[in-house]
């Protein structure tokens, strides 16, 4: 079967679930072979990427890649792409894989493909669009296909392979060094769980009513060890931090276990976590559209049902 080349997200060490999914959807179509470009690098990581597939790791450890944005891991990917002709090249649809796969398709002069939501046979593209509403298909007809997948998009399944390693030595132009990192700040991270690989995630909307009412929505998901979301609306209020936001021009999540508190379940919103295992929705408003893809639904005033079950729930822990 032919090679799919599976950018790997990775952060300290330690390969993203994103990165799993990819390898996942990668060998329904080909034989997956996982690019590693930065430093970091190490026996663990390759017995991850082995137990989820990759029958080959190209591995591109360099520092140097990690002191630039992301010009180097386009150049990795070209260069891989010249000398091993892929079938396909599978990127992360986040902020920096989005601009890799750009950066890529200029490189080779291929067609590029964002945000798909599943790829089939051929390499025929899902995308979903105007909020969910609407899903389309699409199939890139020059070059190599570059597709971005959107994280949640499939569930990862392992599958042990090979995990061959192969040594990737790139010469970086002066064109990728460009832009250069001159510092990096750690972010504060608490005890919560990431939201686009959190098991268990409680949302907030607008009905939560302001910034200090959200304390309720963490307790319950402190509670239940879950992390925290919010809806656009919540978010364009100010009441919680951009980087929370469930929906289509925020973050997509496929939990087990999706409780969205005062959200009334608007198609972009939907779009981010639809997909979740269980649903369950708690809102005054009987009529809210989003009861009508819940599995439980709790008709009642928030600040009285969200308290109740954090309480619950503690009685239980």
């Amino acid at each position: 079967m032919s090679e799919i080349l599976v950018l790997v997200e990775h952060a300290d060490g330690d390969v993203k679930k994103v990165t799993l999914e990819l390898l996942t959807l990668a060998r329904s179509l080909g034989t997956p072979a996982a690019v590693w470009a930065g430093p970091g690098y190490s026996e663990a990581v390759k017995a991850r990427l082995a137990e989820y597939g990759a029958e080959k790791i190209y591995v591109a450890a360099a520092d140097e890649i990690g002191d630039y944005v992301v010009a180097p891991k386009a150049e990795v990917l070209a260069q891989l792409v010249a000398e091993r002709s892929p079938a396909a090249v599978f990127v992360a649809a986040t902020g920096e894989g989005k601009e890799i796969a750009g950066r890529l398709a200029v490189k080779t002069d291929s067609g590029v493909i964002s945000d798909a939501v599943g790829v089939g046979e051929g390499f025929v593209a899902e995308q979903s669009i105007f909020g969910g509403g609407v899903n389309v298909h699409s199939r890139v007809t020059r070059g190599t296909p570059i597709i971005t997948v959107r994280p949640n998009s499939t569930t990862p399944v392992a599958a042990a392979a090979a995990g061959a390693e192969e040594k990737v030595e790139v010469a970086l132009s002066d064109a990728a060094r460009a832009a250069r990192i001159v510092e990096r700040v750690v972010q504060e991270k608490g005890a919560r769980p990431e939201l686009t690989e959190a098991a268990i995630v409680v949302s907030g909307g607008r009905g939560v009513g302001s910034g200090e009412n959200f304390s309720i929505i963490e307790k319950l998901a402190d509670a239940l060890g879950a992390a925290v979301g919010a809806s656009r609306a919540a978010t364009d209020a100010g009441w919680y931090p951009h980087q929370f936001q469930v929906g289509q021009t925020g973050k997509t999540v496929s939990p087990q276990l999706y409780i969205a508190a005062g959200i009334s379940g608007a198609i972009q919103h939907r779009a981010g976590m639809q997909t979740s295992k269980t649903i369950v929705v708690i809102n005054k408003d009987a009529e809210a559209p989003l009861f009508e893809i819940a599995d439980f639904g709790v008709v009642g005033d928030l600040f009285q049902v969200v308290p109740q079950l954090t309480e619950e729930i503690d009685k239980r822990r």
